[in-house]
């Protein structure tokens, strides 16, 4: 696995994208940011990340639409949905469109990063403990 780690994070909340991006980073992973699905599905386009986060209230294009679009287009980036929505059927309707995992704000930080490492080691063909060498 490349040795950093890129993300991009579509949330038009701007306090949850300061505050989660920079959590994150703290990390170790890099993340890029962007607040719309349509600038979301742009980058995309032009640059290859290694995992998406997504919120599903976004402006312009909402998240399942992005979602959509991605896997309409054979870009199978690994796929966390970080919604307000709770409900069984939100969750299930995002599964359903392609996410890889679903966690509904307000979370913990350490869960949020946890969950990002084992979609990653999957994504690596690992189910180990551990990223890295």
């Amino acid at each position: 696995m490349k040795n950093t780690v890129r993300l991009l994070f579509i949330e038009d909340d701007a306090l949850i994208r300061e505050s989660v991006s920079r959590g994150l980073q703290q990390d170790g992973l890099t993340v890029n940011t962007v607040a719309d699905g349509t600038s979301g599905l742009l980058v995309l386009k032009n640059d290859p990340y290694d995992l998406l986060l997504l919120d599903l209230g976004l402006p312009r294009i909402d998240g399942i639409t992005v979602l959509g679009t991605l896997r309409q287009q054979g870009n199978k980036i690994p796929v966390l949905i970080l919604p307000a929505r709770d409900t069984v059927a939100d969750c299930v309707r995002g599964l359903n469109a392609g996410a890889d995992d679903y966690l509904v704000k307000p979370f913990d930080l350490l869960k949020l990063a946890a969950r990002i490492h084992a979609l990653l080691r999957r994504q690596a063909g690992r189910a180990g403990g551990t990223i890295g060498a």
